[in-house]
């Protein structure tokens, strides 16, 4: 039977804070510090853009495969060790990246930090849990909740600053004092706290299964769109592989004594229902954090600085309702908490739905602020419904297959509204061009402007063409912000078919 612990006190819990919830920033913050530097990482290591794209898939793929693998490898080895050395080894991988000559070597780099870092979050969020008294274990979740919301939006405007004043090797270089102290720390404070180690037989089936299986799926997500989807025989292959791998991991994990990951938790209503909402939930965040930036800079001519800034305004309300919410949560009904997210976040979407092609930046920047309302509000109530009535080395597993979803959300929202706005930018350009033709008054008298200008026809007729672009792919942008929209409503109805009470042991299931 695992002891109880008591609960830390005084300054030993808020140290014991600060570093669990660096530790899961740090390691959120690299899936998204490396998007604004893929072009100065490729040039600089002799690549292509379309190759340094590499940077983030190799990453994200090893963290998802070893996601669901937490709650295994904490039985195994005890959750304080394994979160101490997965920190310590992230940071030395971190360091290996920063040090980086060559496009192989960084490759290998990012590999070992998404496998040895997966663990991390998920056992921060136990741990977190573990050194709190009952009746402020709300509050703990709304401190760690909030570095999960915060570290996307902080990732680019971080890389952007870093890569433009220092250069891309500082991206990584910055986990160092963090990582060393994080685990130094985390090591000291909890090692008196440290869970029954449980050695149960490997699974390796299971585990090659999963490994098949969510690497194939990674792949996909991240390439399809560069690939043309099912356009594309690797494409094909890929989701035929993922699909195989991943049945057959289901039937054998679901009959296997000793399995790598704990499906029977599917079976718990309010876990199964929770991880479908962060699912969709965190589909429609990232489809904003991703396409925003993206928008700005292609058609706005935002260095990837600027385009942080503006999405950063998102992170001023994580960071101040986060434990506010937290600390109230056990006060209020969770659900009306999510419930309250989804229509801020889905008011906004719509709200952003109206941009023009003139916006300015602080209209931009003001939905952001206004969205981080609605971010903060969801995100912290899906996590506690989704760990109600867990405790011990079921929480930890539960943790890694939650924050598997999570990680699986931000793949398949990046890679579904990416392909959207290419298809959408694409069909609103073919429908707009069709009223430029000699037989239209205002597309004759737009160019006639320009000829009196001094532009020959055929400058003309780009400039045009430049300005018709631009307007297809801001209503693409708004189709985006739509979309999210409407996912965001359609989890009102979802939400409440979970079961109170909504605590970390106990809970209905």
């Amino acid at each position: 039977m695992q002891p109880v612990h008591p609960p830390l006190k005084g300054f030993t819990l808020v140290l014991a804070t600060a570093a669990l919830g660096l530790a899961s920033f740090m390691n959120i913050l690299d899936l998204s510090i490396a998007n604004v530097s893929v072009p100065t990482i490729a040039g600089d290591l002799g690549v292509s853009v379309t190759q340094g794209t590499w940077t983030i898939t190799s990453y994200a793929v090893a963290e998802a495969i070893m996601l669901p693998l937490t709650g295994w490898l904490a039985g195994r080895f005890g959750q304080v060790r394994m979160f101490a050395v997965a920190t310590l080894l992230f940071t030395l991988a971190s360091a290996l990246c920063g040090m980086s000559v060559s496009f192989p070597m960084l490759l290998a780099a990012r590999v070992l930090q998404g496998i040895f870092g997966a663990a991390m979050i998920p056992l921060s969020q136990a741990l977190m849990t573990s050194i709190y008294p009952p009746e402020k274990r709300g509050l703990a979740m709304g401190l760690w909740s909030m570095t999960t919301v915060v570290a996307p939006i902080a990732g680019p405007l971080a890389g952007g600053w870093l890569t433009e004043n220092l250069s891309w090797h500082w991206i990584f270089l910055i986990n160092l004092p963090v990582g060393l102290l994080v685990s130094l720390f985390a090591w000291e404070l909890l090692a008196e706290r440290e869970t029954p180690i449980v050695k149960k037989p490997v699974d390796h089936v299971g585990l090659a299964l999963l490994v098949v299986g969510i690497g194939s799926l990674q792949i996909l997500l991240d390439k399809g769109n560069e690939l043309d989807w099912f356009g594309s025989p690797l494409i094909v292959t890929l989701a035929c592989v993922s699909a195989v791998a991943l049945t057959y991991f289901v039937i054998w994990e679901w009959y296997d004594p000793h399995p790598v990951v704990n499906l029977r938790l599917f079976t718990r209503r309010n876990f199964g229902i929770g991880v479908v909402c962060l699912l969709l939930g965190t589909v429609a965040f990232f489809g904003t954090v991703v396409i925003l930036p993206l928008w700005l800079q292609t058609y706005h001519d935002y260095t990837p600085l600027w385009a942080g800034k503006a999405v950063a305004f998102g992170g001023v309300f994580a960071v101040i309702l986060g434990p506010i919410v937290g600390a109230n949560l056990h006060r209020i009904d969770a659900r009306a908490v999510a419930s309250f997210g989804f229509i801020v976040f889905a008011g906004t979407a719509f709200w952003s739905t109206t941009f023009t092609p003139d916006v300015d930046y602080w209209t931009v920047a003001l939905t952001r602020l206004v969205m981080g309302i609605g971010i903060s509000c969801f995100f912290l109530p899906l996590i506690t419904i989704n760990l109600s009535g867990l405790s011990g080395p079921e929480l930890a597993g539960a943790s890694g297959v939650s924050n598997f979803m999570r990680n699986l959300g931000s793949s398949f929202g990046t890679a579904a509204v990416t392909s959207l706005w290419d298809h959408r930018g694409i069909h609103h350009h073919a429908v707009l061009t069709e009223h430029i033709t000699r037989q239209d008054p205002a597309a004759l008298d737009y160019l006639g402007r320009l000829g009196s200008l001094g532009l020959s026809p055929e400058q003309a007729l780009a400039h045009a063409n430049r300005e018709v672009t631009v307007q297809a792919y801001l209503l693409a942008t708004n189709d985006v912000f739509l979309v999210s929209g409407v996912l965001m409503i359609s989890l009102l109805g979802l939400i409440w078919w979970t079961r109170p009470p909504f605590t970390p042991a106990g809970g209905a299931h």
